[in-house]
């Protein structure tokens, strides 16, 4: 696509849609790690110092998107938790229901996975002060309105739903890594089966590890 200068606020933020639906759209095509301002640009039609205009780095275009597949995937999870949690069951029960819920949910969003497992090491690298400190503000927002959804079905992790929150993030980013073995290490395992014994879907990592925290930190007897 090819691009007018634009003149006004409304094309202004057109041009800024349109950068982020094209970096959406390389993250469905290549991990986080290869998608680079030089191709967004080509892609998008517009110079790289044009596409500097609306963002100051490829770091801001992808923080910007975190924001947005967390927002919606935030949506999502509600409707699936009110559906798959009945809260008149046991605390361990509901407990391994959200624990379950969360896997699923979070496996079949690789996207942000990869981009939660790049956030701390590189999207927060190579920003302004100014974006790094919006970034974070919205961050503490999604923060709260998880910590709800858990809290609301898990009302017994009081104070402990925030840094469960955190740490569901952290461990799908950190997960997701190790579920998608480079090609390498992908012969290895099918020369070698052994070596693969360990090694298991996102989903059925991200279910064990939530199960065994959420265990974990809640109250007993």
């Amino acid at each position: 696509m090819t691009f007018q200068r634009a003149r006004t606020e409304e094309q202004r933020e057109i041009r800024r849609r349109a950068i982020l639906d094209m970096a959406s759209a390389m993250l469905d095509e290549m991990p986080v790690a290869t998608v680079t301002l030089n191709e967004l640009s080509r892609r998008v039609g517009l110079a790289k110092p044009n596409v500097l205009r609306y963002f100051e780095s490829r770091e801001a275009v992808l923080l910007e998107l975190l924001d947005r597949f967390l927002r919606e995937w935030l949506t999502e999870l509600e409707a699936e938790l009110a559906a798959g949690v009945d809260e008149d069951l046991p605390m361990e029960e509901r407990a391994r229901a959200v624990a379950v819920i969360l896997g699923r949910s979070l496996s079949g969003r690789t996207v942000l996975c990869d981009l939660f497992g790049a956030q701390g090491g590189v999207l927060e690298h190579n920003v302004s002060v100014g974006v790094v400190t919006r970034f974070k503000h919205a961050s503490l927002e999604r923060l709260a309105t998880m910590t709800a959804l858990i809290g609301k079905y898990l009302p017994e992790l009081g104070g402990s739903a925030t840094l469960f929150s955190l740490q569901t993030m952290v461990m799908a980013g950190a997960l997701s890594s190790y579920s998608t073995p480079p090609p390498s290490l992908r012969a290895a395992y099918e020369a070698e089966p052994e070596l693969a014994r360990l090694h298991l879907e996102l989903k059925d990592y991200l279910e064990q590890a939530l199960t065994a925290t959420l265990l974990g930190v809640l109250p007993r007897g």
